[in-house]
């Protein structure tokens, strides 16, 4: 059969050449015309279709469920049941191969990963996926440069300099080593004392502040290159027996890689910015450290690191950054008596690339904030935008007095927000029902939770006005047809209002029903199951959905930055591939019947 077949499809593209001669024995094409039935509700099917050209419409009575399009295939799960659960309809003029039930049922015994691809539900789908994913990871991260990890500072010291004063050098600097040039040489040769060069100048027995640093010093330094590759710098340690290199870019000295430093940066970037983060002296290194996230984000997304594990990194990365910043800012005493909160999708640890801040400062109760309150909380906003984090278009920020008050004061605020029929009010509480704690006492952010918790026990007509805030982007449904219409506007695809927001708000509601208080979607889903308020299989569902829609968004975040374009959160439909395209739509459908669900536990359609 023809060798035109598409083997970069999936689940196609994890057949080995055997496994794709097979199908090439096996495929025929078939023709339909437009309207024509192709699978029949219950019927016993006897090929798997592979679209060439056209459209299929996958049918629930008159409702339209699912479009498929070129290289989407259909209906692997009917050929493993035994019989359709839909009708396939012919949207338009259709030409598509179609395989033998015989040799679909080989291929999935000899391969699983295309069964799972091929009919399994969203969560095996990416189980599948992660694995495929994580054999490339180290590969990948061993092929970044020298100049993409953490290359420390090295402080450089003349040769005559005694050990004592370098020692102080080294408690100053925070540092184990430094540089050491010899003048004396011509050319000035240059040399590394480090903490074992210390040891022998302890042994040595003369009194350290009258050893000149060159006698201890090795002038038979290592070196790389900032392009060199990772790996490559590693072999070069292993094979030197040194624990550090000098990174040289001709006879420019740029810093010094740790073993340590590198050994991080291939199991794990954060542990980097993270020592960034501590060892800023001032707000210009943290803004030095900020830098970094995106480029981390980056190297993990692309290495085939979940999505899940990046963004609870990333949120454990801001958390510090925004602490240290503070405290940076605020005198002791307003950190003491105060609690810096966050909120939002970086509130629940869901946040990737840098987005709008969203942020609240409470205060004790009879406590006299200092007079300058409102110049320091501006002044967190303009170095947090600094740092690369815009402020929020909707003024959700301690700069604003609306976001800063007394335990009281925002015990009452939130109270008048689930109280009170406004959709404004409802979004700013769910936005609230997020928070996590930062830096301070957070003690004071509990108590203005447990006041919410408190007003909604058992006020049913409270709960579902909450809810309602689940179409606060309108009722759509036109994603289905954009995924294969024309037009540069009607590919774009917000999937916040599609998807995030409806599926984590849903969520969020039942939460606030079930009284608990996790602030993580995941966690909630959890708390969830276990409490009998969602079946373990949506649960599974609904938390599969939300990564395929943070991995999309974050690829296309990806792409926006590295144009240098401001990070919309739009996905562009024409550049998914056949099996994004195939999860977005399974995580599209999960989202439909999760909202289905809702407006019936809180009566929603009562509320319209």
């Amino acid at each position: 059969m023809p060798n035109a077949f598409n083997f970069s499809a999936s689940p196609f593209d994890c057949l080995d050449p055997d496994e794709q001669r097979l199908v090439r024995q096996h495929v025929d094409v078939a023709y339909f015309r437009a309207g024509e039935t192709i699978l029949e509700l219950g019927s016993a099917p006897s090929h798997l279709f592979v679209i060439i050209k056209g459209f299929v419409s996958q049918l629930e009575g008159d409702e339209v469920l699912a479009t498929c399009g070129p290289d989407d295939c259909f209906d692997g799960r009917g050929l493993v049941a035994g019989k359709v659960s839909h009708r396939f309809v012919a949207a338009e003029e259709v030409v598509a191969y179609q395989l033998a039930h015989q040799a679909v049922n080989e291929l999935i015994a000899s391969n699983a990963a295309f069964g799972a691809l091929l009919f399994s539900d969203l969560g095996d789908k990416l189980s599948t996926l992660a694995q495929r994913q994580g054999r490339h990871e180290l590969n990948s991260l061993t092929l970044a440069r020298v100049e993409e990890a953490f290359v420390r500072p090295a402080p450089t010291v003349e040769a005559g300099l005694d050990v004592l004063s370098v020692v102080r050098l080294f408690q100053a600097e925070r540092t184990a080593n430094v540089l050491v040039r010899d003048s004396t040489r011509q050319p000035p040769r240059l040399g590394i004392f480090t903490t074992t060069g210390l040891q022998r100048a302890v042994l040595d027995g003369r009194p350290l502040d009258s050893l000149p640093v060159g006698e201890l010093a090795s002038f038979s330094l290592v070196t790389v290159r900032p392009d060199d590759l990772l790996g490559d710098a590693m072999a070069l340690m292993l094979r030197s027996r040194v624990h550090r290199v000098v990174v040289m870019a001709g006879d420019e000295v740029r810093g010094i890689l740790e073993a340590l430093d590198l050994f991080s940066f291939l199991g794990n970037h954060s542990h980097l910015i993270t020592v960034q983060i501590e060892q800023a002296r001032d707000l210009a290194g943290l803004e030095q450290a900020a830098a970094q996230i995106n480029r981390m984000i980056s190297l993990l997304y692309r290495g085939g690191t979940r999505v899940a594990l990046i963004a609870k990194l990333v949120q454990q990365l801001n958390l510090r950054l925004f602490e240290r910043a503070w405290s940076m800012l605020a005198p002791p005493d307003l950190v003491a008596n105060s609690c810096l909160f966050v909120m939002g999708s970086e509130g629940r640890g869901e946040q990737l690339l840098k987005t709008d801040q969203d942020n609240a400062l409470v205060l004790r109760d009879g406590y006299l904030a200092p007079a300058n309150l409102d110049a320091l909380c501006q002044r967190f906003s303009e170095v947090l935008s600094r740092f690369g984090y815009p402020e929020c278009p909707g003024g959700i920020m301690l700069s604003r007095p609306a976001w800063r008050g007394t335990v009281a004061e925002f015990s009452h605020r939130v109270r008048d927000w689930l109280m009170v029929p406004d959709a404004e009010k409802l979004m700013h509480l769910a936005i609230f029902m997020d928070a996590h704690a930062v830096c301070g006492d957070d003690r004071l952010l509990a108590e203005v939770q447990h006041s919410v918790h408190a007003l909604s026990l058992d006020n049913e007509a409270a709960l579902s006005r909450f809810a309602s805030a689940l179409d606060a982007f309108g009722e759509s449904n036109s994603w289905l047809g954009r995924l294969f219409s024309l037009g540069d506007e009607a590919r774009q695809l917000n999937l916040k209002k599609e998807g995030i927001f409806p599926l984590v708000h849903g969520v969020r509601s039942l939460a606030l029903a079930g009284r608990l208080r996790e602030t993580s979607t995941s966690a909630r889903l959890q708390a969830l199951v276990a409490q009998g308020a969602l079946s373990a299989e949506m649960g599974d569902e609904l938390l599969s959905s939300l990564q395929v829609f943070m991995g999309l968004k974050l690829k296309a975040g990806l792409a926006e930055w590295d144009k240098q374009r401001p990070i919309s959160g739009a996905v562009d439909l024409a550049a998914l591939s056949v099996l994004e395209r195939d999860l977005l739509k399974d995580s599209l459908g999960v989202v439909k019947r999760f909202k289905a669900q809702l407006r019936h536990r809180f009566h929603l359609d009562a509320l319209a």
